[in-house]
């Protein structure tokens, strides 16, 4: 019989192990896209922290759910806690996950030969299809499946450029989620019932986050 503290010591090594996969493809995906080892550092740890910080940009009137989602027993020193529904809603940008994307893109766009008309059909072909399978969550905000986004991002950038796919499977899959799952579903917000609806921030957070990483592997 194995002791709890093999236990614990068979879950570091696995948590470890999982940071160090996580780590190494990170770094495949940004040297793909022609970031040194510090830049890409910087932009990961500023990700990661800016995705906890929601610039607040407007408040608007909401109805409240019919039925409110359970929420997550969390403890009282919790920082995050969703602060309760009060028939507003606070619509926000979040850091890491629509302000920092979208100046790495733009970054991309100005140091790749990238013809603008191209880079705004790719664009527009995910932010259509991001729109079409995202859907509304009373309580909760935008969800969508996870894999729809890199799957078209990458197979429109290889389409449209193959020879710069990876910094166009990037701009397209991250922007074009932003835009799609995020922007064009603003005025679905009044009816969702949350007290904060964060552009980029939540669960479209990982949706924009790991669409850049998948979008760019597979371009």
């Amino acid at each position: 019989m194995r002791s709890p503290g093999n236990y614990l010591l068979l879950f570091f090594v696995a948590l470890l192990l999982i940071l160090f996969i996580q780590i190494q493809i990170f770094s495949l995906v940004l040297s793909k896209l022609g970031l040194s080892p510090d830049s890409a550092a910087l932009l990961l740890i500023t990700t990661l922290f800016g995705s906890a910080v929601n610039l607040p940009l407007a408040k608007i009137k909401a109805q409240a759910p019919p039925e409110p989602p359970p929420q997550p027993q969390l403890p009282d020193y919790w920082p995050f806690k969703m602060p309760p529904f009060t028939g507003y809603t606070v619509i926000a940008i979040n850091v890491g996950g629509a302000m920092v994307p979208i100046l790495f893109s733009l970054y991309l766009f100005l140091s790749q030969p990238l013809p603008l008309p191209t880079v705004l059909l790719a664009i527009a072909i995910v932010s259509a299809i991001s729109y079409g399978f995202s859907r509304p969550v009373a309580g909760l905000g935008i969800g969508m499946p996870i894999f729809i986004a890199p799957l078209t991002a990458a197979i429109t950038a290889l389409l449209l450029a193959p020879e710069h796919s990876p910094p166009l499977a990037y701009i397209c899959g991250t922007l074009g989620v932003l835009i799609g799952a995020d922007l064009l579903r603003l005025k679905d917000i009044p009816q969702l019932g949350t007290p904060i609806a964060s552009i980029g921030g939540a669960g479209t957070f990982d949706g924009i986050f790991f669409t850049g990483i998948i979008a760019v592997l597979l371009a």
